[in-house]
């Protein structure tokens, strides 16, 4: 661990001496650079900014903290803001990947971590594709390889294509008897594992594709699934990231030290007891209108006059007697800031008599029953989630449904284990307590229900895959925009229409950094002149055909 954490704390300085002394390059354990990506993922506390700020609003899952509405709540172009995955990826977690796979390329030794760089480097490399477009792959990162400094951007469509080829044949190579893979924080090395995750992207990628490219969509699905070492089957092939159990700190230090999940950090904020993460009304009232049992379980009520500022410790659980009395709760629309309006409070009994022994205890309660995001996703040793074995099922469900040859699973069956296996991974993963069979049985009887047409089913399957990837923005996002479902209003149908400076549509995609005009100036022209000519936060990627 501390060996990574120097590599991310010094990956600029490396790549510049790298690109100055190529001897400095056979020095670095490949598996080390592996570490490092890994850790950047969900660990490096600026890029996590671009999840709360617009990926948690576009989604509408988070509104009311000042970062998630000023931001994506209100439609706000801010370029420093937006580039944040681009700029932290290429920069270090890619360099690193691309580096160590070019040394082991040939290196007959080395085949098997050689594979899973190049799974990883696919897996990274989608999440910069989801959320830009067009972007460098085939000549990413190959700077002092290869002396391709102002890398072209590859079409999406390209990329896409690529990144099935890469997964099978990085899956093919894999020998279980060959090199041990070292300091790997999913899977500790286990490289058939490593060979699931993999076709399971393909999973995925191929349903990414599925309006776009329907034929080539369904022969990737299909043969992913009888690819060598088959796809994420339950719980214990989960591909999440481990991470450690650190103290928050939003110290300098804390920009370059990966080994807490600074997701759950900046969800837990830097000001926490006056602007912690809301849930939007979009999310909680889904959750709680159909009867979902995790309704409670993602989201609680607290009054935080007490809280640490370094950890959710002492915040003070309100929500159970919120429920007995009556009191309704109050989550934000999509484009509303936390006071807005005021919410209708009430007093607390909780707090009257805490308040007998400690007067600044607060008795009135106000932006308090406005449902937050409960402490169990505030902690630093939550897992960076990469890929479920409920997100497989939801996919196989899908697939089912469109009459890709699947198996014989009903696409009801695999949508209840999708479901179940949703509700169950909060529960091995966070802490969440566990959902009764009689809860499950329940929500799926109820609202929770497959529905009878088709439209119905996958409305069912994606609202359920949006819950289940709260943990995942990234993906989050991308499977809302491939899918259309849930159906997303609007801010400007929530009153919030004259706020919204970057126009009133849901953007489907974040703009390139300002300095690539300057820098990368003919590859970043070539890729604007495909979009229509200028650098737009409206201008569908090419596999988005829902919006």
């Amino acid at each position: 661990m501390a060996c990574a954490l120097f590599f991310a704390s010094c990956s600029d300085e490396y790549m510049e001496n790298m690109n100055t002394d190529p001897s400095k390059a056979a020095t670095i354990d490949p598996n080390a650079q592996l570490t490092t990506a890994q850790l950047q993922t969900y660990g490096d506390l600026s890029m996590m900014e671009i999840y709360r700020n617009y990926h948690y609003a576009f989604t509408q899952q988070l509104m009311g903290c000042w970062n998630t509405t000023n931001y994506g709540g209100r439609h706000t172009l801010d370029n420093n803001e937006m580039s944040r995955i681009w700029t932290s990826f290429y920069t270090q977690s890619l360099k690193n990947i691309i580096d160590a796979q070019y040394r082991t390329a040939e290196d007959a030794e080395k085949v098997n971590i050689n594979s899973v760089l190049r799974i990883y480097r696919v897996y990274l490399m989608s999440i910069i594709t989801d959320t830009y477009g067009d972007a460098p792959f085939s000549e990413a990162g190959l700077g002092f390889l290869e002396g391709k400094f102002n890398p072209k951007y590859d079409k999406q469509e390209d990329i896409y294509n690529a990144f099935f080829l890469e997964l099978e044949d990085a899956v093919n190579k894999i020998d279980p008897t060959k090199d041990k893979v070292t300091g790997d924080l999913i899977y500790a090395g286990d490289v058939t594992k490593w060979q699931q995750l993999a076709n399971s992207l393909r999973l995925r990628f191929a349903m990414r594709i599925s309006n776009v490219n329907p034929t080539k969509a369904q022969t990737e699905f299909e043969n992913a699934l009888a690819a060598n070492g088959g796809v994420i089957t339950d719980a214990s092939s989960d591909a999440l990231i481990k991470y450690m159990t650190i103290a928050f700190s939003f110290g300098q230090e804390a920009y370059s030290d990966y080994r807490g999940n600074s997701l759950s950090q900046l969800l837990f904020g830097n000001d926490p007891a006056n602007n912690p993460s809301y849930l939007c009304s979009t999310f909680f009232n889904q959750l709680r209108q159909s009867g979902d049992p995790r309704t409670f379980k993602i989201s609680r009520c607290y009054y935080d006059g007490l809280m640490s500022a370094t950890s959710p410790d002492n915040r003070v659980d309100i929500t159970q007697e919120m429920i007995e009395k009556g009191i309704d709760f109050s989550p934000r629309n999509p484009g509303a800031y936390s006071w807005e309006p005021w919410p209708t409070g009430y007093d607390s009994d909780i707090c009257k008599e805490l308040a007998v022994n400690n007067p600044s205890v607060t008795v009135t309660m106000a932006r308090e029953v406005e449902p937050k995001l409960a402490n169990n996703f505030l902690k630093s040793d939550n897992p960076g989630v990469v890929m479920t074995s409920a997100e497989v099922k939801f996919l196989m469900a899908e697939a089912t449904v469109k009459k890709w040859n699947v198996g014989s699973v009903s696409a009801e069956d695999l949508y209840k284990q999708g479901v179940r296996a949703a509700m169950d991974f909060l529960t091995d993963n966070y802490g969440c307590t566990a959902t009764t069979d009689a809860e499950f049985d329940a929500f799926i009887q109820g609202r929770g229900t497959f529905g009878h047409t088709d439209n119905q089913k996958l409305e069912a399957i994606n609202t359920q895959a949006w819950i289940l990837h709260f943990t995942n923005p990234a993906e989050c996002w991308a499977n809302v925009r491939r899918s259309g479902y849930p159906k997303l209003k609007s801010p400007a149908e929530y009153g919030f229409g004259q706020y919204l400076t970057g126009g009133t549509e849901i953007p489907v995609r974040l703009c390139y950094p300002v300095l690539e005009s300057s820098y990368n100036k003919k590859s970043y022209n070539e890729a604007i002149e495909r979009m229509g000519g200028t650098d737009n936060w409206h201008s569908l990627l090419w596999w988005d055909t829902e919006n």
